[in-house]
């Protein structure tokens, strides 16, 4: 099936995106819609949604295309074959949704095509914060590197140069293209330089990763800060455009009005509930473990096909919210100045009879089902005991567990990059 069957087969209720078997007892079609499909599909005359690490629209006009980003740099070459399947128009503009890689980089592609044909290169829009966007990313090379290490598993050098837009904008702007006219909204969202586009002679929507078919992004506990209340605003209003069709910045497209009112509305009311239950908390003058304990996402909310935390999670955007508002200071007082790590696990394990001692406690409470505390004394065991095999033997098996039961892929990979530096010193302790 292809990505509107998929997207279809979800909204019907025809396929899961996780789960148990269905109530007839047999086991659904499984879909993770954030999984890129490779494919091209055409969802309205003359407009097209490339399924990619990071999802390119493409819009034919008279002039030429209009792409709505260009995808990474090792998925352009693919994402321009399929286009070129569909169109061998030019690429006229190429608007920039923001200043994540994956957005951005294909562009070397799309101007090295144009090159080679002897064509214009395309013109590139964004919203004027990218260039700030772009200077931070420039300044923390290594450490953008290591957090793709520990997400994605992969290790690719960061760059530390950016294709810069032609033209920027601050609140809004429009230019047209071959008679079709295009309207750029700026929001902060997931970052700080987001941009939407609404076409509205074709009825087509363009969120950028403001929605994602999942969770929303607003809590990654890697990245710099998002913005939970401004980005359900601006999904407030889109969802009063009357857009026919959606196509996401990652994730499925979707078509029918009522589709794209729901998961414009449900991913605002899901945003909201999490801003207005933490700012209570905080009004409160409780800490931030209080906030943990008591905001919930509403679980109608999450039982959508688009809104599983299956990329984000709900308690990593409450942190996020704590941090806008409140700074990094979670009223723990210990939090403050804590001590060294090494010095605290070595005192508690003195206190506890030894690092193994520990680190055994750790893996009874990890099979028990209690993670977390589990989780406090495997590191406080490594801590005590960096050489220890047998203690790192101890801390990866809690960290494997820990990740096996998170839903959210960013839980999932911390804990398993743990799992894995623990693992590879238990089994080569020299």
């Amino acid at each position: 099936m292809n990505a509107l069957e998929a997207a279809d087969a979800l909204w019907r209720g025809e396929a899961e995106v996780a789960g148990p078997p269905g109530l007839d007892g047999r086991m659904k079609e499984r879909i993770n819609p954030f999984v890129p499909r490779g494919e091209l599909v055409e969802v309205a005359e003359g407009t097209a949604f490339v399924s990619a690490f990071a999802n390119v629209s493409a819009f034919e006009t008279k002039e030429g295309l209009v792409t709505i980003d260009s995808g990474t740099a090792f998925a352009a070459p693919e994402i321009l074959r399929v286009l070129r399947e569909w169109s061998d128009s030019r690429v006229h503009t190429t608007v920039f949704t923001h200043g994540h890689l994956d957005h951005v980089e294909g562009i070397g592609v799309f101007e090295a095509e144009a090159l080679e044909r002897d064509r214009d290169p395309p013109l590139v829009i964004a919203h004027e914060d990218i260039l700030g966007r772009f200077e931070r990313c420039a300044l923390t090379p290594g450490y953008n590197s290591a957090i793709n290490a520990r997400q994605f598993g992969a290790e690719v050098p960061w760059p530390t140069e950016y294709r810069r837009p032609d033209e920027t904008y601050r609140d809004e702007t429009a230019f047209e293209v071959g008679g079709e006219h295009f309207e750029l909204s700026h929001a902060r969202g997931e970052t700080d330089d987001a941009t939407w586009i609404w076409v509205p002679g074709r009825k087509v929507l363009c969120s950028g990763d403001l929605i994602i078919w999942c969770v929303p992004n607003a809590g990654n506990p890697q990245k710099v800060q998002r913005y939970t209340r401004d980005w359900a605003e601006a999904l407030r209003e889109m969802s009063g455009l009357g857009a026919e069709v959606l196509l996401p910045g990652h994730g499925l497209p979707v078509v029918g009005a009522e589709r794209v009112e729901a998961i414009l509305t449900d991913t605002a009311a899901l945003l909201e509930s999490l801003h207005e239950q933490t700012v209570a908390v905080m009004n409160e003058g409780a800490p931030l473990a209080e906030a943990f304990e008591r905001v919930e996402a509403p679980a109608e909310l999450l039982a959508k096909p688009y809104l599983r935390p299956i990329y984000d999670d709900p308690e990593f955007v409450v942190r996020n919210i704590w941090r806008l508002y409140g700074g990094w200071y979670d009223l723990d007082p210990q939090s403050l100045k804590p001590a060294p790590a090494a010095e605290l696990g070595a005192e508690v394990a003195r206190l506890a009879g030894g690092a193994d001692v520990l680190a055994e406690r750790a893996a009874e409470l990890a099979t028990a089902g209690d993670l977390r505390v589990a989780g406090h004394l495997a590191e406080l065991a490594a801590a005590a005991a960096p050489g220890d095999a047998g203690v790192h033997a101890a801390r990866a098996e809690v960290n494997e567990q820990r990740a096996m039961a998170e839903t959210s892929l960013m839980g999932r990979s911390i804990f398993g990059a743990a799992a894995r530096e623990s693992r590879e010193r238990a089994d080569n302790p020299d």
